[in-house]
């Protein structure tokens, strides 16, 4: 029994002890038809992963059920890395399943561009944007989106009820990807001087 009681102790001062990643901020904005979103997160792991993470489409699926399929894309003509992703998520009473394709522009370690060529999207427009920066002994991350979906959104769907469906399903997505940044630190190993 002591050992038991000794265990939960640890494992709840352990629980206490685990910084988790951190929504500080959201904002979304729609106007006749474009949607804007700007977010910024914070990640308890390094800037290398955690940069790792975002621009690896192949990792994608792992911090969410809403993304069904995703995959880094050979480099167009241009030498740009591609990415193809298909989500399906629920709003309220509207599901839809949403394709992108398009090309990647990056920093090492600063910023990811990603822009969706509509002619193969399920939208007008889609542009995302991630800045990466250090903070706090971890990562925070700047996310910037502007889109204009092809497909019919129901008038009810607003910022606000966006907004409100991030925050609550957002910050499970964001500690899995900083789970996956964590443990891609752990499988390399610490620097070497």
């Amino acid at each position: 029994m002591r050992a038991s009681a000794g265990l939960l102790l640890l494992v709840l001062a352990g629980a206490q002890c685990a910084v988790a990643a951190e929504m500080r901020s959201i904002d979304v904005v729609y106007d006749d038809g474009h949607y804007s979103l700007v977010s910024v997160a914070w990640f308890d792991a390094g800037l290398d992963e955690t940069f790792d993470v975002f621009s690896t489409w192949d990792y994608s699926p792992q911090f969410s059920g809403a993304i069904v399929e995703a995959r880094d894309l050979e480099p167009d003509e241009d030498g740009r890395p591609g990415y193809f992703i298909i989500n399906k998520g629920c709003v309220l009473f509207f599901c839809r399943s949403m394709t992108r394709q398009g090309f990647v522009e990056r920093q090492h370690n600063l910023e990811l561009r990603a822009i969706a060529d509509p002619a193969v999207s399920d939208f007008h427009h889609f542009e995302e944007h991630w800045a990466f920066t250090e903070e706090d002994g971890g990562t925070s991350v700047r996310y910037e989106l502007s889109m204009v979906p092809d497909f019919w959104v129901p008038p009810a769907i607003g910022p606000y009820v966006i907004k409100r469906k991030l925050r609550k399903d957002g910050g499970r997505a964001l500690d899995r990807m900083e789970a996956l940044a964590q443990s891609l630190a752990e499988s390399m190993g610490p620097p070497v001087d």
